[in-house]
C-alpha cells in the first residue's frame, strides 16, 4: 500500500520530517527562502494527500479544486486568511493551524518592537553606523518611557494576554478591547475592558493583535489615528491589512502620533522604497513574530502531528 504523500511548500530540515518517514512519503519545494511557484504548487496538488504550507501561500478555490486526493491543509501559522476555508470545508478537507506554540515567542517580539520604537533603538544604531555621534546632549535620541504607562491591546487572545503579562512587569496599566471580554485577563492581570475609541484616546501604546476579518480590515484608519495621543506609539504584529498604511504614514509624518513598530504590512514583502521606510519614527520588521528556532521547529512538528493524527483516523490537535 502506498504511503500518503505530504507536500511541503518550503525546504525544511530533514531531521524534522525524519520521524514521520515510515508513514508518509514527502516532497518539498527545494528552496528554503523562495516560495514555490503557483503553477508548480497546483501541479503538486494533483497527487498530494496532505499539504503543509506557509502563510504566504494562497490556498484558494482554484488550488483546492485541483487537489484530487487532498485530505488536510496544515498551515504553519495561527492565522489562516490565506486559505479558502469554506471551499476546503465543502470538499471535506481539514484545515489546521499552529496556535499556542508561538504565543510567548510572538509576545516577546511584540514587546521588543514596542521597546525599540519607544526608545529609538534602531535609530540609535543607525546614528552610530552613519558616524553621527560626535557629542552627548540632554535630549539626544530621547524617546518615551515604557514603565508606568498605559498599554491598549486590541485583540485579547492568547498572544494579547501574554503581552499584557509582560506589560505588568513594567508596571503598566493594561486596557484592552476584544469582541468579548476576557475574564481571565481581567482577574489575573487586572486588564480593563474598554471600547475601541476610549482605548485609542487613553493609551500611550496601542498594540494590534486582531485577526484579519471583514470587520477588522482597515480598523486603524485616519479617524483612529486622530483619536490617539500625540505621543502615542502604535504597534502592529497581527495582519498588515488591519491598518490603512496611507493613514498611518500621514499620522507619523504629521506628528499626529509619535512612532510605530510594524512586523506586518498590507502587501508583503515590502521593498526598500516603501513610504514608511522613509520615516525615522518607524521600526519595520519582515514578519518575524514567531521567528525563533525553537518555535519554528515546534510549529512544523505540530503541522506534521496534525497530519499524522488525521491519517490515523483521529481528530487533529488544532483544527480551524
Amino acid at each position: 500500500m502506498n504511503k500518503p504523500l505530504v507536500y511541503i511548500t518550503r525546504k525544511i530540515p530533514n531531521e524534522i520530517v525524519e520521524p514521520f518517514r515510515e508513514l508518509f512519503e514527502f516532497r518539498m519545494w527545494e528552496e528554503a527562502e523562495e516560495p514555490v511557484p503557483r503553477d508548480r504548487l497546483i501541479k503538486e496538488m494533483e497527487q498530494a494527500d496532505a499539504l503543509l504550507c506557509l502563510l504566504t501561500e494562497t490556498i484558494d478555490r482554484e488550488l483546492l479544486e485541483s487537489a484530487v486526493n487532498l485530505k488536510i491543509v496544515a498551515n504553519m501559522a495561527v492565522g489562516y486568511d490565506n486559505i479558502d476555508v469554506n471551499t476546503a470545508r465543502d470538499k471535506g478537507i481539514t484545515v489546521t493551524n499552529t496556535p499556542d506554540v508561538l504565543t510567548n515567542t510572538t509576545a516577546d517580539l511584540t514587546f521588543a518592537l514596542l521597546m525599540a520604537a519607544a526608545r529609538k533603538i534602531v535609530e540609535g544604531v543607525n546614528f552610530i553606523k552613519k558616524d553621527k555621534w560626535e557629542h552627548w546632549s540632554p535630549f539626544l535620541l530621547a524617546g518615551s518611557d515604557i514603565h508606568h504607562k498605559t498599554i491598549g491591546i486590541v485583540g485579547m487572545g492568547r498572544i494579547g494576554k501574554a503581552v499584557a503579562k509582560r506589560a505588568k512587569g513594567f508596571d503598566m496599566e493594561v486596557l484592552y478591547h476584544n469582541r468579548s471580554r476576557n475574564l481571565e485577563a481581567e482577574q489575573e492581570l487586572q486588564a480593563i475592558y474598554t471600547d475601541f475609541d476610549k482605548l485609542l484616546e487613553r493609551s500611550d501604546f496601542i498594540v494590534s493583535l486582531v485577526p484579519l476579518t471583514n470587520e477588522t480590515k482597515h480598523m486603524f484608519d485616519r479617524t483612529s489615528f486622530q483619536k490617539m495621543k500625540s505621543r502615542a506609539i502604535f504597534i502592529n504584529v497581527s495582519r498588515g491589512q488591519v491598518v490603512d498604511e496611507t493613514a498611518l504614514y500621514h499620522a507619523l509624518e504629521s506628528n499626529e502620533i509619535a512612532a510605530a513598530g510594524l512586523d506586518v504590512f498590507e502587501k508583503e514583502p515590502i521593498r526598500a522604497d516603501h513610504p514608511l521606510l522613509e520615516l525615522d519614527n518607524v521600526v519595520c520588521l519582515p514578519h518575524i513574530g514567531s521567528a525563533s528556532i525553537e518555535t519554528r521547529v515546534r510549529m512544523l512538528e505540530l503541522c506534521l502531528e496534525n497530519i499524522l493524527l488525521l491519517f490515523n483516523g483521529e481528530e487533529p490537535k488544532t483544527p480551524v
